[in-house]
C-alpha cells in the first residue's frame, strides 16, 4: 500500500479481506480498504467521517488518530484506536454492520490511557481490550490489559501488566491471538525507526504468563541493506485457505547517508508458516501488482474522491465543487472552524509528476506538514516559487503569466548530484515549473528533497500533494498526478 499508510490492521470475513491504517491529524480519518486475495485493494471509504467521532483538538502535525485494530466479531466490525488530540479521553471504539460504514459514534473507554488499543475475544466472549499505558509528560507505563465491556466501555477490572517484549526500547502496538488453545501476543519494538521489530510470545491465557519466542525477533531489518526499512508495526489474518499472512509498515530509504524516506510509512505484505508452535515471516510468499497511482481529477460530481482529505479540518468546511467552477477553496477561516484554506491527497511514488490548473489565485503544494513544504502561488499575473523549511520560508524564484488559467507543476526526479562522499545527493529534487501558453515548461526552481523527509521534518506522516487558497478564495480546474516510477 504505498504512500503514507502507516500501522496498518487487517481482518478477514470469509474471502474478504479489510485493512485500515492511522491517519493522524488528516480528516476523514482511518482509511479502510477490501480485497479478495490481499494483493489488489479498493479503497471503501474512511472509518471515522464524522467530526462527533474523531475530536479536532488543535490541529498540530502528527497529531489525531493514532494506530487502531479492526477486528470482525459477532456479525459486527470493531474498530478501537487513540486519538492523541484528546488523549485524556481515553480509546475511541467504533463499530458498524458494514465495513463501508456507516460506523457508529463512538465509545470512549476512558479508564484506559495510552496509545495502540487491541480487541481480542475469548470463546466465552470476554472481550479483552490490551493496549501501551503511557503519558505524554510522564513517560511509559508498558503493555496493559483488561476485560472490556464493548457496550459501555468500561473496564471490568482494574488493568494489569503482560508481556513487556523482549527487552527493547518503545515497547508498542500489541496485538493478541488465540490459534487452537495458545494465545499469543505480538509486539513492535525498538521504536518505529531503523531499529524497528517485531516481537511475540505465547501463553496458555490472555493474561499470561507469556514466553517470549526463542528467536526473537520475528521480524526486523536493522543494520541490513533492504530496500524497506524501519519494518515492525505486524498485524495478522487467516486467509481463506487456512494458510496465515501478515501486513506491517516499512519505509523506503533513498538519498545519502543517514538515508531519506519521503512517503512516510507505508503497508507490506508477507507471508506466515507455523513451526513447532511459533510463527515464522515468509517476506516474499506474494506476488504484489504494482498499483495504479496516477490520476486526473476535474472535481465533476457532488462529492469529492476519497483520495482527498484536510489536515486538521473539514472538507465541507474548506472546499467545494460546481460542475461550472471546479474546485473552491476557501481561505483559511472564512468559513468558520474547519477552514484550513488546504486540500490534500497521499504522495504514493517516490518519482511522480503532478500539475494543478488554477483560474485567477490559488496555491499548489508537496509539503510533510506546516513548518516543511514547497510550493508555488499563483496570484495575478505571477507564480511564485516559495520554500519553507522548519522556521525559515523564502520565495526562490518568480515567473510571469499570463492571467486566468494558469497551470503550474510539481515533479519529483532524481538528484542531480551523486551522494556522500562525491556528492550530498538527498532523497531526490522537487522541480517547481509553470507551463506557458505554448505548451513549454518554465523552470522556477530546483530543491532538494531530503527538506521535505521525515529524517528532517519529524512527525509521523508522509508527503502529500495539496491544493489551497492564498488570502482570498481559490478555484481550481483540475489536478493530475502521474507516476515516473521507471525514472527513479
Amino acid at each position: 500500500m504505498p504512500g503514507f499508510h502507516a500501522d496498518p490492521t487487517i481482518c478477514r470475513v470469509g474471502d474478504d479481506y479489510y485493512l485500515a491504517h492511522s491517519s493522524f491529524e488528516y480528516f476523514p480519518g482511518a482509511p479502510i480498504w477490501h480485497s479478495r486475495d490481499l494483493v489488489n485493494w479498493t479503497r471503501i471509504g474512511h472509518i471515522l467521517t464524522r467530526r462527533s467521532q474523531f475530536v479536532r483538538g488543535d490541529g498540530r502535525a502528527s497529531t489525531g488518530l493514532y494506530a487502531g485494530t479492526l477486528r470482525h466479531h459477532d456479525g459486527r466490525f470493531w474498530y478501537v484506536t487513540t486519538n492523541v488530540s484528546d488523549y485524556d479521553g481515553g480509546q475511541v471504539l467504533v463499530s458498524a454492520t458494514d465495513a463501508a460504514g456507516p460506523w457508529s459514534e463512538p465509545i470512549r473507554i476512558q479508564d484506559a490511557i495510552g496509545i495502540d488499543p487491541d480487541l481480542a475475544w475469548d470463546v466465552d466472549g470476554t472481550c479483552y481490550l490490551t493496549w501501551k499505558g503511557m503519558s505524554f509528560t510522564e513517560g511509559e507505563v508498558g503493555i496493559l490489559q483488561a476485560p472490556l465491556d464493548i457496550n459501555t466501555g468500561a473496564l471490568l477490572e482494574p488493568p494489569y501488566p503482560v508481556w513487556q517484549g523482549s527487552g527493547l526500547a518503545a515497547v508498542e502496538a500489541p496485538h493478541l491471538y488465540q490459534v487452537d488453545d495458545t494465545w499469543y501476543l505480538l509486539l513492535a519494538e525498538g521504536g518505529t525507526e531503523r531499529g524497528h521489530a517485531v516481537t511475540i510470545a505465547r501463553a496458555p491465557h490472555p493474561r499470561g504468563p507469556f514466553e517470549g519466542h526463542p528467536h526473537n525477533p520475528l521480524l526486523t531489518r536493522r543494520s541490513s541493506i533492504h530496500p524497506v526499512q524501519n519494518a515492525g508495526h505486524m498485524d495478522l489474518t487467516t486467509k481463506a485457505d487456512g494458510a496465515w499472512a501478515a501486513v506491517y509498515l516499512g519505509v523506503r530509504v533513498q538519498g545519502s547517508t543517514p538515508g531519506f524516506h519521503v512517503l512516510g510509512r507505508e503497508t507490506f505484505l508477507a507471508g506466515i508458516e507455523w513451526s513447532d508452535g511459533w510463527p515464522a515471516v515468509i517476506e516474499d510468499q506474494f506476488e504484489v501488482p504494482t498499483a495504479a497511482t496516477s490520476f486526473n481529477d476535474n472535481f465533476v460530481g457532488e462529492e469529492l474522491d476519497g483520495r482527498w482529505v484536510v489536515p486538521g479540518g473539514e472538507a465541507q468546511s474548506t472546499a467545494s465543487m460546481s460542475p461550472d467552477d471546479g474546485l473552491r477553496i476557501a481561505a483559511a477561516g472564512t468559513r468558520g472552524e474547519g477552514s484550513v484554506g488546504q486540500l490534500c491527497t497521499r504522495i504514493t511514488d517516490l518519482r511522480w509528476r503532478a500539475e494543478a490548473t488554477i483560474e485567477g489565485s490559488g496555491t499548489f503544494r508537496v509539503l510533510m506538514d506546516p513548518r516543511h513544504w514547497y510550493g508555488l502561488c499563483v496570484k495575478g499575473d505571477a507564480v511564485t516559487a516559495t520554500a519553507r523549511i522548519g522556521d525559515l520560508q523564502h520565495d526562490v524564484g518568480v515567473a510571469s503569466v499570463s492571467p486566468h488559467l494558469v497551470t503550474v507543476r510539481i515533479e519529483a526526479v532524481s538528484p542531480a548530484g551523486p551522494t556522500v562522499p562525491l556528492g550530498h545527493a538527498g532523497p531526490d529534487d522537487i522541480v517547481l515549473s509553470v507551463l506557458n501558453e505554448e505548451g513549454g515548461t518554465i523552470e522556477i526552481a530546483r530543491l532538494d528533497g531530503r527538506y521535505l523527509s521525515t529524517e528532517v521534518a519529524s512527525g509521523f506522516t508522509g508527503r502529500m500533494l495539496a491544493v489551497g487558497a492564498d488570502g482570498t478564495d481559490a478555484c481550481i480546474k483540475r489536478v493530475t498526478y502521474h507516476s515516473d516510477e521507471a525514472r527513479s
